[in-house]
């Protein structure tokens, strides 16, 4: 892998030099808060959100030293708007010529690691497994990455999401229940069980009656 994703949760100092360590790019949101330098001078600290920028910095990002690091630490700060009322504040140690477009749309691909994560949890119970063995642990884990594959490539197939693939399957197992439920259906087989016995007359039948009951 090239570069590392992460949440604003994980920005801690020894991760990231961990990361660099392995010599891997990384794209980490900081929080609004965070205090950052971006003039040079000694304890010229601002909070990411507050930051003087120039335009072409909003654009291509700007130098800045994250409070507690190194000396000489520089990251690039990009500010990514996401609304009128929310703006997301990325850094990088990436070197190369970024613009801020392109540092959204790598930093966004975290998202859909997201989304995988939820998906299986609501959909294929992956964190519903008992079991103390880890080999039984991993096939779960590998039944449920495969369910949630199949139902993701018939969404794709049938223009659907994978919640109305899941729902609609149940829907007809409801319907069906409703219809005609597992109680109705063993009190039938009971009334039937006892109906063949009087047919044939089979002595004893109070003792028959107590092992159905």
């Amino acid at each position: 892998f090239k570069a590392v994703l992460m949440d604003s949760w994980y920005a801690a100092k020894w991760l990231i030099f961990y990361i660099e360590s392995l010599k891997k790019l990384y794209y980490c949101p900081v929080k609004s808060n965070r205090l950052v330098n971006g003039s040079g001078e000694k304890g010229s600290y601002h909070r990411a959100d507050s930051l003087p920028r120039s335009a072409q910095e909003r654009l291509e990002g700007k130098s800045v030293h994250l409070r507690g690091f190194p000396k000489g630490h520089q990251l690039k700060l990009f500010g990514l708007p996401l609304s009128s009322k929310r703006t997301d504040y990325v850094v990088t140690n990436d070197s190369s010529p970024l613009t801020a477009e392109a540092v959204q749309e790598a930093s966004g691909l975290r998202w859909k690691v997201e989304q995988f994560h939820r998906e299986e949890k609501q959909l294929t119970g992956i964190q519903a497994c008992q079991c103390r063995k880890a080999r039984t642990q991993r096939n779960h884990i590998g039944c449920a990455v495969l369910v949630w594959v199949r139902l993701k490539t018939l969404a794709c197939e049938i223009r659907q999401t994978v919640y109305q693939i899941k729902h609609g399957m149940l829907s007809q197992y409801m319907i069906e229940q409703l219809r005609s439920p597992p109680r109705s259906r063993w009190l039938l087989r009971k009334s039937c069980c006892f109906q063949n016995l009087l047919a044939k007359g089979r002595p004893h039948l109070s003792q028959t009656l107590e092992r159905l009951a």
